[in-house]
């Protein structure tokens, strides 16, 4: 999730206090997963440690989808940063779950899911430097750990909300992915900061500067017709900066927004993703 969407006003002081714990968040994760039988794996990945969940003995498989967290609980309300992004909601989590055929795995941002220790996890890695060089490193060694466990050759990444800004900067570092697919992503964070008038990313790494080395994939960028967070015009503006004739599929879904209705309708857009 982004900094509009990741937040739940504060209007009342029972409210803020009835905010889960980041132990009571990372329960129910677990318990999400727990539903198909997956289980949670810590790789290290310096300066990180990067938390996965894998169904139980993944078999190996030459095409392997990954799935990234979009920013978590990043904000508080819109003023006071969160102390620990792991996510209320996992909605990429549940979109891995739902994937309706395939090897998959699901993989979480820096400092989610662990405890956001002041040293190792500050809290720019969730707010200004949440793209940052080292986040994008550590996320490339993560997938390479993964690849190995399933014995893949090829991958497919799919990216919910800021989780397809790291999808597309690691696809544009390596040359085993053949298909970025996003849900809802921020494509060109610059772009979107100037929409919602808020403070530049400064610590950040931006996919709309890796143009080039996009074009060779199959892309396809799913967006809410009614989400405001990440608008229609955002995800169409980033397709719009490749050339003609090699532009990325975007897909609007009426009556969709942020949050709704992905996970629901998720076999369904899979399949349409995997046709082109």
């Amino acid at each position: 999730m982004l900094r509009f969407s990741s937040w739940l006003p504060c209007f009342f002081l029972a409210a803020c206090m009835a905010l889960p714990s980041p132990a009571e968040r990372r329960h129910a994760v677990d318990a999400l997963a727990q539903t198909q039988g997956w289980r949670a794996l810590t790789i290290p990945a310096e300066p990180f440690d990067l938390v996965a969940y894998l169904p139980p003995a993944p078999a190996q498989a030459s095409w392997l989808t990954i799935y990234f967290e979009g920013d978590g609980l990043a904000w508080i309300t819109s003023t006071q940063v969160s102390p620990d992004p792991t996510p209320r909601d996992p909605l990429a989590l549940r979109l891995a779950l739902a994937q309706p055929e395939g090897a998959v795995a699901y993989l979480g941002r820096p400092c989610q899911y662990v405890h956001a220790e002041a040293g190792r996890c500050p809290s720019r890695y969730w707010t200004s430097d949440r793209f940052a060089p080292e986040v994008i490193a550590a996320t490339d060694h993560a997938i390479d750990v993964l690849k190995r466990r399933f014995g893949a050759s090829r991958l497919t990444l799919v990216g919910y909300s800021g989780g397809a800004a790291v999808a597309a900067l690691v696809a544009a570092r390596r040359t085993d992915v053949e298909r970025l697919v996003t849900i809802a992503g921020n494509l060109d964070h610059q772009a979107w900061t100037t929409y919602h008038r808020v403070a530049p990313l400064a610590g950040s790494l931006n996919p709309a500067d890796q143009l080039e080395a996009l074009r060779p994939l199959s892309q396809w960028h799913f967006v809410g017709a009614r989400d405001d967070n990440i608008t229609p015009a955002l995800v169409q503006g980033f397709a719009d900066r490749f050339p003609a004739g090699q532009r990325p599929v975007v897909r609007i879904e009426p009556g969709f927004d942020h949050r709704c209705c992905w996970a629901e309708q998720w076999p369904r857009l899979w399949r349409e993703s995997q046709a082109g």
